[in-house]
This record gives C-alpha cells, sequence and structure tokens, in this order.
C-alpha cells in the first residue's frame, strides 16, 4: 500500500509542474500522470476501478464546499440557469449527440442513453478549472454551476429509465419506486439537516478540540455521501446538500478549512484515476475515430451552450468561457455506461470506446482555456489601444472607476453640474452609453496602471471607486494608493466587511450602498406608523451617526469574530440607552 501511494505522489509531484509551468493547468497534468502509470502505460498501478471509486470522495468533498459557499437564498436565485439553461443543455446536447450515434448505426435505445450520458459535463474538471482562474463568482462561472447542477438532478430519473430499455432481467426493484425513495431521502436529508446539524457543530464547538472539528466535518460529508449512494444517488449531490444547509452557519469557514487539505489530495487522485482508467489500445487501434468523436462531442457541446447563454442574455465573451468551461464529457457518463452495460443496451466495445471518448474531451478543457485567454488578451490590447486613442481633450477631475448602478448616479449628478468625468468599466454595455453622451471613457480593468495613466489619473483630484467586485475595488484602490497618491477617493462599499477593507487601506469616504436607501425606509416607515416627520428624522440621524462611527471603530476587530460580537452586544445597548434618554427629554408622539 505504502508503495502505491509513493506510485500516486510520485507521478504527481512529477507531472503537475511541468504542465503548470507549460500553462496547461494541473488538471492536464494530473490525466497525463495517471495514464502513464496506469494499466495501458507503464502498468504500475493496475485496481483502476477501486481507485476511481475511493478517489471520487474528493469530488464529494468539492462539491461539500461549494456548498458552503452558495447559500440558500443565492441557489434560489440561480434557479432560472439550473432548470432553463440547465434543462436546455441536455435536452439539446443528448439529440445531436443521439442523432450522430443513430447515423453511426446504434440502435435508437443505445443513442439515447449514449446521448444523454455525453451530455454530462464533469462538475470536478469545471469547478476546478474556474477556481484555478477565479472565474467561480462570474457570470459565466455561475451559470456553469447551474447547469452542472442541473446535470447532477438528472441524472436520478436517468438512472432509473435505462435498465427499463434493457432487455437483461434487473433484481434491483422497481425504477419508479426508486425514484421515489431518492426524492424522499433528498428532502428527509433538507429538513433533517436545517434541525440537527447546527446543533451538533455547536456542541462540538464547545469541546474546543481541532481534531474533533475535523472529525465532524468528515462525518458530515461521509455520511451523507453513503446515504446519497444507498439509495442509487450521487454521492456528490448529497455532500453538496449538506454544504448548503450550512452556508449560513457560523461554522462555515471552519469547515471549509477543515476540509480543504482533504479535497485537493482527493480530487488529484481523482483525476490521475481517470486517466488510467483509459484504455490507451482502444486509442491506438482507432485513433482517427475516437480523437474525432472527442472533437465532435466538445464542438457539439460548446455550440449548445454558446447559442443557449446569448438566448438567456449573457455577453459574447460570457457565453464563450461557459462553452470552454463545460463543454467536455463527465465523470457520471462512467457510471450510465456501467448501468447501460449490465442492462444490455450498450455492448462493451462500444463503451470502451465512449469512456476513451469522455477521457479526451476532459484533457481538450485545458487547451481551450488556455486558447481562450489568449484570445481575450489579444483582444482586450487591440480594445484598450483604441480606448486610450479616443482620449483627448481637457483632463477630468474626476474618475469613476466603475460605471454601474453606482457609479451613474454619481456621474448624472457630476453632468448636472457641468464637471467632467473620465468613466472606466469593464461592461460595453456602460461604455456604449456613456460615449452616446459624450463622455470619456476607458473600456477595461481600472486596476490596471496603464489604464489609470491613460485616463490621466495623475492630474485628476477625486477617484469614485464605485467597481462592484469587491477584489477587484480593492486591487483598484491598492494601486492608486501606490502610484496615485493625491487622488482622494470616494469608495462605495458592497457590504460591511467590505467597508472593514477600505478604511483599513485609510479611505476616509466610504459610502456603504445600501446603508442610505435603507436609512430612509426606516424614516418612512416611522412617519407612516404617526411619527412626527421631526422625531422620525432625528431618530433615524442618531442611528445612522451612530452606526457609522461604530463601522470605524470596530472595523480594528474584524478579523476578531469573538471581539465583534461583543462590541456589537455592546454596542447595541449603548444605542438603545442614548434612544431611551432622547425620549425622556424631548416629548416624542406616540405611533399610532
Amino acid at each position: 500500500m505504502l508503495a502505491l501511494t509513493a506510485v500516486f505522489l510520485a507521478a504527481a509531484v512529477v507531472a503537475v509542474p511541468v504542465f503548470k509551468r507549460l500553462g496547461l493547468g494541473s488538471v492536464l497534468g494530473y490525466l497525463v500522470g495517471g495514464a502513464i502509470i496506469g494499466p495501458s502505460g507503464l502498468g504500475l498501478v493496475e485496481d483502476v476501478q477501486s481507485t476511481l471509486h475511493f478517489a471520487e470522495f474528493g469530488v464529494v468533498l468539492l462539491l461539500f464546499i461549494i456548498g458552503l459557499e452558495l447559500q440558500p437564498a443565492r441557489l434560489w436565485r440561480m434557479r432560472g440557469a439550473v432548470f432553463g439553461l440547465g434543462g436546455a443543455q441536455v435536452l439539446a446536447t443528448a439529440a445531436i449527440v443521439g442523432g450522430i450515434a443513430i447515423a453511426l448505426g446504434l440502435d435508437w435505445r443505445a443513442a439515447l442513453v449514449a446521448g444523454f450520458a455525453l451530455a454530462m459535463s464533469s462538475t470536478a474538471f469545471a469547478t476546478q478549472m474556474l477556481g484555478e482562474k477565479h472565474e467561480l463568482s462570474t457570470p459565466h462561472g455561475r451559470a456553469a454551476f447551474g447547469v452542472l447542477l442541473f446535470q447532477d438532478v438528472a441524472a436520478i430519473p436517468l438512472l432509473a429509465i435505462v435498465p427499463m430499455l434493457g432487455a437483461a432481467p434487473t433484481d434491483s426493484g422497481s425504477p419508479w419506486m426508486r425514484f421515489g425513495l431518492a426524492a424522499g431521502v433528498i428532502v428527509a436529508l433538507v429538513i433533517g439537516g436545517r434541525m440537527l446539524l447546527r446543533p451538533m457543530f455547536r456542541l462540538i464547538a464547545q469541546a474546543r478540540s481541532h481534531e474533533l472539528s475535523v472529525a465532524s466535518a468528515l462525518l458530515v460529508v461521509v455520511a451523507t455521501a453513503i446515504l446519497m449512494e444507498h439509495v442509487g444517488l450521487s454521492m456528490a449531490l448529497g455532500a453538496f446538500i449538506a454544504g448548503v444547509l450550512l452556508a449560513d452557519s457560523e461554522y462555515r469557514h471552519e469547515l471549509e478549512a477543515n476540509i480543504e487539505p482533504f479535497k485537493g489530495l482527493l480530487l488529484g487522485l481523482f483525476f490521475m484515476a481517470v486517466g488510467m482508467s483509459a484504455n490507451l489500445g482502444v486509442l491506438l487501434a482507432h485513433p482517427l475515430l475516437i480523437v474525432g468523436l472527442a472533437l465532435a462531442l466538445v464542438a457539439a457541446k460548446f455550440a449548445v451552450l454558446v447559442i443557449l447563454a446569448r438566448l438567456t442574455g449573457h455577453s459574447t465573451e460570457s457565453s464563450a468561457s461557459l462553452g470552454v468551461a463545460i463543454s467536455q464529457g463527465g465523470e457520471f457518463a462512467f457510471v450510465i455506461f456501467g448501468v447501460a452495460t449490465q442492462s444490455s443496451v450498450l455492448r462493451g466495445d462500444v463503451v470502451e470506446i465512449l469512456v476513451v471518448v469522455v477521457t479526451i474531451s476532459m484533457a481538450v478543457t485545458p487547451l481551450l482555456f488556455l486558447a481562450r485567454d489568449r484570445v481575450q488578451q489579444r483582444l482586450e490590447r487591440a480594445s484598450e489601444q483604441r480606448a486610450f486613442d479616443e482620449i483627448d481633450g481637457d483632463e477630468s477631475q474626476v474618475i469613476i472607476a466603475g460605471f454601474g448602478r453606482f457609479g451613474q448616479i454619481v456621474g448624472r449628478v457630476l453632468r448636472l453640474r457641468r464637471i467632467p468625468f473620465t468613466a472606466l468599466d469593464v461592461s460595453p454595455e456602460h461604455v456604449d452609453f456613456l460615449r452616446r453622451f459624450g463622455n470619456k471613457i476607458h473600456y477595461g480593468d481600472a486596476s490596471r496602471l496603464d489604464l489609470l495613466r491613460a485616463a490621466k489619473a495623475e492630474s485628476a483630484k477625486v477617484l469614485v471607486l464605485a467597481i462592484d467586485d469587491v477584489e477587484a475595488s480593492m486591487r483598484t484602490l491598492h494601486l492608486v494608493k501606490e502610484h496615485f497618491p493625491h487622488l482622494k477617493v470616494v469608495a462605495r462599499a458592497r457590504n460591511r466587511q467590505h467597508a472593514y477593507a477600505l478604511l483599513g487601506v485609510g479611505v476616509d469616504t466610504v459610502i456603504r450602498e445600501t446603508f442610505a436607501g435603507s436609512v430612509e425606509a426606516a424614516q418612512r416607515t416611522l412617519e407612516e406608523l404617526g411619527l412626527a416627520h421631526s422625531d422620525a428624522k432625528r431618530a433615524v440621524r442618531r442611528f445612522a451617526e451612530y452606526d457609522e462611527r461604530m463601522v470605524r471603530e470596530m472595523f480594528v476587530h474584524r478579523e476578531d469574530e469573538k471581539k465583534l460580537i461583543e462590541s456589537a452586544k455592546l454596542y447595541g445597548k449603548e444605542l438603545e440607552r442614548i434612544f431611551d434618554d432622547d425620549a425622556r427629554s424631548s416629548p416624542v408622539r406616540e405611533a399610532s
């Protein structure tokens, strides 16, 4: 066992750095490393299926961590991407691939199963590549995850239907009974998880044992995975549901930190096992057929995804990135192929070819990302050069970085006062809007030094930092502080944590984007309840002043959760006392 472990580690240590140095990513390195040590390579590892089954736990841990970062409310907002885009992608791809399979001579049952199996994409590959490139939170990253989530759910009825298409008898019970059992288990997991998981972690946290905390996190993932596998569902789907149930809990960050090391190792092992599973003998026997099928699969899925993304409002760039991310075959195809073989729906020789096709399509994904990045870099350089050439005339005193809903309000007020400004934005739509009204604009990332210099930041007086993305906002701020320290910064904060980060860098004017509107809503509510306008205005003004002071004083404890809780309780009591004193010192009309 130790010798086998050494073989896996050596293959990873040698292959992954080489492929990362070549710019091809770690995933392709794991794949090639697995193919080299597998049965079709050097033959150092023979038991591929056992390795693959064990390594699937890496995908399970990956989905658990993704679930931790995806709060239920946010998941509900993604329903359009999950059921709309995801459903359309699966049906369209299955129809195209199934039609090609029939044209190649497969029976309609086999073509149907092959079409739906190849319509599935690889959650592990896509999320790993998007994560490495920090694109999971982008529009195409969220859309990709929504499609992948639908595919996991769609696999449930598909696995129930496949045995019904075959001629071989099955002793696994009624497929529809298993489907009903699966749905019941999911509902029970959601209800039981909400009632039990947080109290359980609260008790474990009181023990103050790091080892126990790690063990409990692994236990939750393992238990949900076993439960899902027992009723014929994806283990990863169960782990994802458990993660979503804990996404709003106070233990989310600790759970993620505890799981991350195991996830990284096992996910790498999974990619190596996929590489090992490819029968290179079949590839050598039919190279043109298999490579052609793999490229045709990628091209078909890419075309379907781009068209559907454009129809659902994504930009051309976002649509292309979505196609690149999930145009490969998925690991769930292996499971479907196994069930189809047992049910005599697919022949063994056909399955061998399809497994290699799926594996090659996975290997193509890092190459597609590399090609996309190079194309985007060329387009960005060309766009930036055109934008730089257009900036002429008087220098603006104000630069607005980010021209979304926040930046546009500032720009409109400045325009009313006939104050010229230069806007920087990465959205082509916003760029076109500004140019129609005669304003100067740069299309590109405001955190680029050359872009700020082209916008004459050295002679401007004020920078309005209105970028929607928190990370991009902070990158721009650090760049401005380093190269243009004279600029006065008026910064938009997405939330309290963003405000803490801005204050920590030394920004004096921090505007929390929803704070002013919320305060006004509170004042209107008090007035609707019968409070005099002056009293309501004084009450919310006292609260606003106090809350702003609280933010500035509490940001020094932003990394200490215990201190933040203690300070919040202290400030809450002090604010109540101030309101009580204010009420006693002046007659306030009671709300009627």
